[in-house]
This record gives structure tokens, sequence and C-alpha cells, in this order.
């Protein structure tokens, strides 16, 4: 079974995404921050990393930034969430590495479609 890292603030959505990846046959690990999201991911086995951009105590950005100083952890995939639009935050995500950015409200299906390709693995339905 894949594990993914989901680091999201809005506890509300946070449970929504982390069951629509677990019904989908995923282990999730979540964390309500970045910095816990760089504690989490370092000490588990993750094979993907979905984080919303705007979190409190570090952002997206931020994070993305303090995971690439791990040799550990800088090689796996990122998908970063958000609800801004401003096509700077999208630059700014692909000149970090990022491997995708997709806007919220999620479509489910999509989600899981680009989820199941960034790590490698069969879509469950």
């Amino acid at each position: 079974m894949k594990t993914i890292l989901l680091i999201e603030d809005d506890s509300e959505m946070r449970e929504n995404i982390a069951e629509i990846l677990e019904v989908a046959n995923y282990h999730v690990i979540t964390a309500e921050d970045g910095k816990e999201g760089v504690e989490r991911a370092l000490t588990s086995a993750t094979d993907l990393i979905i984080s919303d951009i705007s979190t409190p105590t570090l952002n997206g950005f931020d994070t993305l930034r303090d995971l690439e100083k791990y040799k550990t952890v800088k090689e796996i995939p990122v998908i970063f969430l958000t609800g801004r639009y401003e096509k700077a935050f999208r630059k700014r995500s692909y000149d970090l590495n990022a491997d995708v950015y997709m806007s919220k409200p999620l479509d489910g299906n999509e989600f899981l479609k680009i989820v199941a390709e960034k790590i490698k693995s069969p879509l469950i339905r």
C-alpha cells in the first residue's frame, strides 16, 4: 500500500481529502501545517506529499524548500493544492520543482488520477 503525506490546515478539507485517498486504498498520514509536515516526512516512508500552499508556521513553498535539504525526501513527488489562482503562485510552485499544482475545490476523479500517476500506482476504484 502506498503512503501519502497530506499537509492541510483546514480540518474539514484535510478529513475529506484523506477519506478520498483512503477509499482509493492509500495509507494517509496527515499534518496540520508545514512544520509538522516536514517532521512527518522525515520520520515516515512516504511515496507522495500533497500540501496546501497556505498553511501556518511554514507555507507550502517553505515546506518544499525545507524538504529539499534532506536527501531522503527530496525526490518524493509533491502536489500543491490551493484556493489561490494567481499565475505567480503556479510559477513559483514549478520553480520550486513541485510536480503538480491543483486548485481547490478538487474534482475527486481527476485528483485520484493525478495521485496515481505521480506515485506510479494503478488507480483503484
